[in-house]
């Protein structure tokens, strides 16, 4: 499972643009440097860094979860469709009007306390049997 993925190291998602007024966490701006230390002078679009270029062929049960209000939401989207593109069982969950990694917040989220529940489950019902 992953909550809020970065999915993207190139940037191109419109929601960094089109949710850049309610994400309180995350900027475009900041992003793009962190992608530059991380990559140096590697491409960003290279699928071992930025999952949505990338052959996710044979990987396991995939939960995504997100919120509306961040500028990661595209990353999240467009992961679940690469995923179920390449045949991997995904799920992806965009919970209304909460921030990047809200999860975080369970004690004081009730969507967050819901969202982990939810992870819980899906996580139950996935375990390899044994």
């Amino acid at each position: 499972m992953v909550f809020s993925p970065w999915a993207d190291l190139t940037l191109s998602g419109d929601s960094l643009t089109g949710k850049a007024d309610v994400d309180p966490a995350l900027t475009a701006k900041g992003l793009q440097i962190r992608a530059r230390d991380y990559l140096g002078e590697t491409d960003p679009a290279t699928p071992l860094a930025s999952s949505v270029f990338a052959d996710l062929t044979g990987l396991a049960p995939l939960l995504i979860q997100v919120g509306s209000h961040e500028i990661l939401l595209d990353d999240a989207v467009r992961l679940a469709a690469r995923a179920a593109a390449h045949d991997v069982a995904v799920e992806l969950q965009v919970w209304p009007q909460v921030p990047h990694v809200f999860q975080g917040f369970a004690a004081l989220l009730d969507d967050a306390d819901a969202a982990l529940t939810s992870a819980t489950v899906f996580t139950r019902a996935h375990r390899p049997a044994g």
